[in-house]
């Protein structure tokens, strides 16, 4: 009997419409073009306008996109991941919601956190579950609406996100396409690099919390670039010494879009040329779960079957890893 292999075999994307440029953030906060691009690599990113919506509304736009692409029956999903670091709310897991709306009503859903990891982990979990041979459609949502979370007059964070959402579908595969390795790690020395104060079960909501901007992402910039460039190069490396991969085998880095320079430190440390790292951070910043995902989407039409395809994240908490992924088909 052969093996069966985890295979992305359709995707789907969702970016709202209005865009938030480094011209604009210049009239919020004390910063300006140049300062933003030469730090971070990014020029604008997409902010979701309409009023009470959330992760949710992102994550149904991105579903229904790739079902639309596919053709597949809703009906046919087995299992939703929504990988989200800002559900919609508390409790209610926002992929179940995802899931009754978009008419996956066969489908059981679930949340997963792992602050800009979620994604890469997402993947891992979705295919173990279809290696186990239980499920035969899984469908991998990362979708973050980080505009709900970020202070608008601290300039260390309101440059960096965007808002947007991919979804991915994972398929059994027999060819020996699909995930081939993954090396995934975490680390709670993060815990106080990256991070909201108040709103858990430590410090929950009150008027103080609200007051002193306890609601809304920190972060130690330095500490976690530190990191960030060390973690997310080791494991990728790591991985290509592990399937005894060369720069000239990898066709293609998938980076989390968190800042330029970090992609750039990850593709050298795997002596790879600039034309093999996909990047889009400049029209979208930091995502967070859905960078990963919109990247596949923006490059689909480069991708072709067999492609060596590594995937590499770093995010709070900290959680990081490296994933090694043949690509399952060429788009016609």
């Amino acid at each position: 009997m052969t093996k069966i292999t985890a295979a992305i075999t359709a995707v789907g994307k969702y970016l709202p419409e209005y865009v938030l440029s480094n011209t604009i953030l210049e009239t919020l906060v004390e910063t300006n073009d140049e300062w933003i691009t030469s730090r971070t690599g990014i020029k604008e990113r997409r902010i979701l306008k309409e009023e009470g919506q959330g992760t949710s509304y992102m994550a149904i736009k991105a579903a229904n996109d790739l079902i639309e692409k596919s053709g597949i029956d809703p009906k046919e999903i087995d299992l939703i991941i929504m990988a989200t670091t800002t559900p919609d709310m508390p409790v209610a897991a926002t992929g179940v919601y995802v899931a009754t709306q978009i008419g996956a009503t066969n489908a059981f859903a679930y949340d997963l956190q792992a602050a800009c990891s979620s994604f890469l982990y997402g993947m891992s979990t979705a295919s173990a579950y279809i290696e186990s041979g239980r499920y035969k459609k899984v469908l991998l949502i990362g979708a973050d609406k980080m505009s709900s979370i970020i202070d608008y007059t601290d300039r260390a964070t309101c440059i960096i996100f965007g808002d947007g959402a991919g979804a991915v579908l994972f398929e059994p595969n027999h060819e020996g396409l699909g995930l081939q390795d993954e090396i995934l790690k975490s680390d709670g020395i993060g815990r106080e690099f990256l991070k909201i104060d108040a709103g858990g079960s430590i410090l929950p909501a009150s008027k103080e919390t609200v007051e002193n901007k306890q609601h809304f992402v920190h972060q130690d910039g330095k500490t976690v670039f530190k990191y960030a460039v060390s973690g997310m190069s080791d494991v990728s490396e790591q991985i290509m010494q592990r399937n005894n991969l060369s720069h000239d085998d990898v066709d293609w880095l998938i980076a989390h879009q968190a800042n330029k320079r970090i992609i750039d430190a990850t593709a050298n440390r795997m002596g790879l040329n600039e034309d093999k790292v996909l990047v889009n951070i400049h029209k979208y910043g930091n995502t967070t779960s859905a960078t990963l995902p919109l990247l596949l989407n923006d490059f689909e039409s480069k991708f072709k079957k067999g492609d060596n395809l590594i995937f590499a994240a770093f995010g709070g908490g900290f959680t990081w890893g490296s994933i090694y992924l043949k690509w399952a088909y060429t788009k016609n």
